[in-house]
């Protein structure tokens, strides 16, 4: 068939045979429209690639007619294509590697199986809950090279909006134990901090040339700043001694206490075994900690608490669970329960943590020392309580203030003479 100018009437008025037909273009040489026997055309690019493997002759599918495909977007793709021929590019071969190209969820599979390495058990648990719950559903079928910098910003918007987060079921019975995945700020930003560490690994690994999550701006966490006053302190322990006489777990009114009396973190007093708990030296070692081994070292009423918590034998744990030989995973459905009855609603299990720093620093400890006792690697992180040391500089303030007044005081021995040389002044 001699070649036409492929328009829009030419298309319409083809028809389809009992074998697949062609219209060749007269403009762009190789261009074409293809007609298969059920009628359904598609333009296609024909063209030689001396390069290429399996013959030098291809065929490349532009797409089908109709929307974006017209006859004249359908032409300036196959110049498009031409173009990228000349420049020694096979569009075929290209085509096929972009289908097999590696998506966001084959990257995050690699990273979990390869680039986890070093990553303690918690925080490598609390990765994969956000890779899944909020990495995978809004970018898993983005192909890894595919993906920019507005992907990533966009992503940020979608999790702080909540486009991932599950409602919690009404139906107590339809609850499962665990967090639910939510949205906010917060969730946001740490799942670009984790998405920036996943691709981080692909440009390692060759995947792509740069990090689109470098650089977003991400909002700045909310400061979780509760810190329990000297009262509260009474009324949780109060609430504790209540709820252990009407029959309350002692193992868990034993870790609430040891968390406000140590400054430990949950995990590390959930996990204790009795073989790192040493009462000679008032100290318990923690061979894995959030920050690596550590020495906390026990105070009388911490070492008291210890002594008597209650043992069982063929069980390590210090907490213990209801599973034996295990310990306890999870106090929180108690802990709600002691700080309403303590009228302290709002806060935390870590806050119990936090109160422990600031009594520290109330008491003029230096932050260099806090941070050793808390167990922190860096100092910038024990730099969260610096503000509260305004109250022992205000102390101290106030005793120098008041001796320096006092010896600026005139002694009364010499005020008397004063006011009798006023007086005679006064009679001259």
């Amino acid at each position: 068939m001699d070649a036409v100018h492929i328009t829009k009437r030419v298309v319409d008025s083809a028809s389809g045979a009992s074998t697949q037909t062609f219209i060749w273009d007269d403009a762009v040489r190789g261009f074409g429209l293809r007609i298969t026997p059920a009628g359904i055309k598609s333009y296609v690019l024909q063209y030689r690639f001396v390069g290429g493997r399996g013959g030098p002759s291809r065929r490349y599918t532009i797409g089908k007619h109709g929307s974006p495909w017209t006859a004249e977007t359908a032409r300036k793709e196959a110049e498009r294509l031409l173009r990228e021929v000349r420049a020694g590019r096979d569009p075929a071969m290209l085509k096929i590697a972009k289908r097999i190209a590696p998506t966001i969820d084959d990257l995050c599979d690699v990273y979990l199986a390869e680039g986890t390495v070093g990553k303690k058990a918690s925080t490598l648990r609390v990765d994969k809950g956000r890779i899944e719950r909020h990495i995978r559903p809004l970018l898993g079928r983005k192909r890894v090279e595919e993906l920019t910098r507005g992907d990533v910003e966009r992503f940020l918007l979608d999790v702080q909006e909540g486009k991932t987060a599950i409602p919690r079921p009404e139906n107590p019975e339809e609850r499962k134990p665990g967090s639910l995945p939510k949205g906010g700020p917060g969730v946001g930003a740490q799942c670009v901090i984790l998405l920036g560490t996943v691709l981080s690994f692909a440009v390692r690994r060759g995947m792509r040339y740069d990090n689109p999550a470098h650089g977003i701006k991400k909002p700045k966490p909310r400061k979780m700043e509760r810190f329990l006053s000297v009262a509260e302190m009474g009324h949780l322990a109060n609430a504790l001694t209540e709820y252990e006489s009407a029959g309350g777990n002692p193992h868990i009114c034993a870790a609430l206490r040891l968390l406000l009396l140590t400054g430990c973190r949950k995990g590390e007093l959930l996990s204790l075994r009795w073989e790192n708990v040493d009462f000679t030296r008032s100290s318990i070692f923690l061979p894995d900690s959030k920050t690596g081994r550590k020495v906390v070292y026990l105070s009388a009423p911490a070492v008291r608490v210890l002594s008597l918590i209650p043992r069982v034998d063929g069980n390590p744990y210090v907490i213990i669970g209801s599973i034996g030989g295990s310990y306890l995973v999870n106090i929180d459905k108690v802990w709600r329960h002691v700080r309403e009855a303590a009228h302290l609603p709002d806060v935390r299990l870590h806050d119990l943590r936090h109160s422990f720093a600031s009594v520290a620093v109330a008491n003029g400890l230096s932050l260099p020392i806090i941070g050793a006792l808390l167990g922190h690697k860096e100092a910038s992180t024990t730099a969260r309580y610096a503000h509260l040391s305004a109250d022992p500089l205000r102390a101290a303030n106030e005793i120098i203030a008041s001796q320096i007044a006092v010896a600026m005081q005139p002694s009364q021995r010499r005020a008397k003479r004063q006011m009798a040389k006023a007086a005679e002044r006064h009679r001259a």
